[in-house]
């Protein structure tokens, strides 16, 4: 019975492929280089002697790879070169495929084994390699309009299975279209990996509109999970474009130009790469001057006002602008310093010229003032005077002229005086005014020295002021001479002496009151010693009265000479 059952196994075996029996086929997915995992898909059956494993060669030809005793608990592998190393079946005869491989893709087998029959499982292994990332390489380093330009080629390496690869521009799918887009596509596979390498090619007509668009290529390829896409970097290309319009610029230090600044001019083309090279066309200029994009001019002046302009070196495109520089002349007739005499006319004329219309503003020692008139000069004309105009739209174009006017004249004296308060000194005050300033020197006619007197004052308009203080015991003329370099004035003063009472007097009273007070109070004491004594007091009566009447007269004499005096004086003055 035993070997009866031994001549039946092997029949079975050798006839698997009209003795299986199975519940359908399946399919294993792996990912290239990790491990394959198949399940034997079959059910484990009763009294189960082994089970084995094999993959069918294209020609349907067998070839056993591992097999499981279930009676002996042992499990063995065959001498097949791919797979030394790379299976492992465990105890319920699930097979492991390390290291998964392009040529696994086979259709494998589970056979289970028992006395009576032959138990077969098929399944297909399925094996899937994700490309590399798309890299777009052979980029131009710019694009041109107007013609077709080669984006570059979009490559994905070492896939499995093949995929696709579609480009992109700012996200959009490119189609091919005649003469504006082509695309290529190249596909390779390994013969001894098996891998799939794909390259596609794009050449694009570009126009102004790709300035700053980007670009991109996408592979789709398929994974156990499904469909996978990968996008490659994206790819922005200088764009170049003819130059379709020419401007031209103004560079200066400031909003507005004025006389000695220093400008450029800037000539630009809007095309790309910008053109380099220019003409250039001063006011005046016909044949134009070759150039940079750059046209500097230096101190610039007012006779450089005008347009100007600049093309391309073809010159079939030109532009041009107004350069207007400011300027500011003033004009002040006479200026510096000038000298006049008193009453003198002196004709003064300031006058502006500008790139505008400007005014000017008069100054006299710093302070605003309208225009000066110059007739009839007084020392109050005197000063600094300034004119000065300002061009308001040009920042710093400012002008100002000055004149220094001196007003000269002859010294003029005037001579007065006081009765100082305490009745006992008399102030001689004298007034000059000239200019140079005078000097001024005062004697006395009595003994022709000369006099001290305080410091003098400023009075204003080239007038001064100083007090002489005395006190004459005599009556006495005053001499006070008056000179600078132009002349001499002399004035003089007659001054009456000082009287000294035998006592105090109020303060305030002139000499001849001073005298009547004091006949005035001999006579009533007269009367009241007559009144107390009769007979002595008559005698003393008479004689006193005798005697004020003589002092009287004498005192009368003073006062019309000192009336005389007086009147001497004031035709002096005059």
């Amino acid at each position: 019975m035993a070997a009866g059952a031994g001549t039946l196994l092997t029949v079975c075996l050798l006839c698997a492929a009209t003795l299986r029996t199975g519940f359908g086929l399946h399919t294993s997915n792996a990912v290239y280089g990790e491990t394959i995992v198949m399940p034997c898909g079959q059910t484990i059956v009763d009294r189960l002697l082994f089970g084995k494993w094999k993959y069918e060669k294209a020609d349907g030809t067998p070839v056993f790879v591992a097999a499981r005793s279930a009676v002996k608990n042992k499990t063995s592998y065959e001498d097949v070169p791919e797979y030394n190393g790379r299976l492992n079946l465990s105890e319920n005869y699930t097979l492991f495929i390390s290291d998964a491989k392009i040529s696994d893709e086979k259709r494998f087998v589970c056979m289970l084994v028992t006395e009576e029959n032959v138990f077969e499982e098929p399944t297909v292994v399925k094996v899937f390699k994700p490309p590399s990332t798309p890299v777009i390489i052979n980029q131009p380093t710019f694009m041109e309009t107007g013609k077709l330009n080669k984006v570059g080629e979009c490559v994905a390496m070492e896939s499995y299975p093949d995929g696709n690869i579609t480009w992109y521009r700012n996200g959009k799918i490119l189609e091919p279209v005649d003469e504006v887009i082509s695309i290529e596509y190249i596909k390779a596979r390994n013969s001894t990996s098996g891998l799939h390498n794909m390259q596609s090619s794009l050449q694009y007509m570009a126009t102004k509109d790709d300035i700053d668009a980007e670009f991109s290529c996408k592979v789709t390829y398929s994974m156990p999970n499904g469909q996978i896409s990968s996008e490659s970097d994206l790819a922005v290309f200088d764009i170049y474009y003819p130059t379709e319009k020419v401007t031209i610029q103004v560079h200066s230090p400031r909003k507005t130009i004025k006389e000695g600044d220093n400008i450029t001019l800037k000539c630009i083309g809007n095309g790309n790469p910008p053109p380099q090279q220019f003409l250039y066309y001063p006011p005046g200029q016909v044949e134009g001057i070759t150039g940079s994009s750059t046209y500097p001019i230096t101190d610039i002046q007012r006779n450089a006002s005008g347009d100007y302009k600049c093309s391309l070196l073809n010159k079939n495109m030109i532009a041009s602008t107004t350069v207007t520089v400011h300027y500011l002349d003033l004009f002040l007739t006479p200026s510096g310093e000038i000298t006049k005499e008193i009453g003198d006319t002196l004709s003064v004329t300031c006058r502006a010229s500008a790139s505008k219309d400007v005014s000017v503003t008069w100054m006299k020692d710093h302070k605003t003032l309208l225009q000066p008139s110059f007739k009839n000069l007084q020392y109050h004309d005197s000063g600094l005077y300034e004119c000065e105009t300002v061009l308001s739209e040009v920042d710093g174009l400012r002008r100002k002229e000055t004149l220094n006017l001196i007003v000269e004249g002859n010294p003029r004296l005037k001579l007065s005086k006081k009765v100082n308060s305490d009745g006992k000194r008399k102030t001689i005050i004298y007034e000059v005014e000239g200019f140079p300033r005078p000097e001024v020197q005062c004697t006395s006619m009595s003994n022709g020295l000369f006099l001290n007197k305080t410091d003098e004052r400023p009075l204003g308009n080239a007038k001064y002021s100083a007090e002489i203080i005395i006190s004459p015991e005599e009556n006495v003329t005053i001499v006070c001479t008056a000179e600078n370099r132009l002349g001499r004035e002399i004035r003089s003063l007659n001054v009456s002496a000082i009287y000294i009472p035998d006592r105090d007097e109020p303060n305030g009273k002139s000499e001849d009151n001073n005298d009547n007070a004091k006949l005035i109070i001999g006579i009533v004491v007269g009367l009241l010693l007559a009144a107390l004594v009769a007979g002595l007091a008559y005698w003393i009566y008479m004689k006193k009265s005798s005697s004020a009447s003589k002092h009287v007269g004498k005192e009368l004499g003073n006062t019309e000479e000192n009336k005389k005096l007086e009147e001497n004086n004031h035709k002096s003055e005059a």
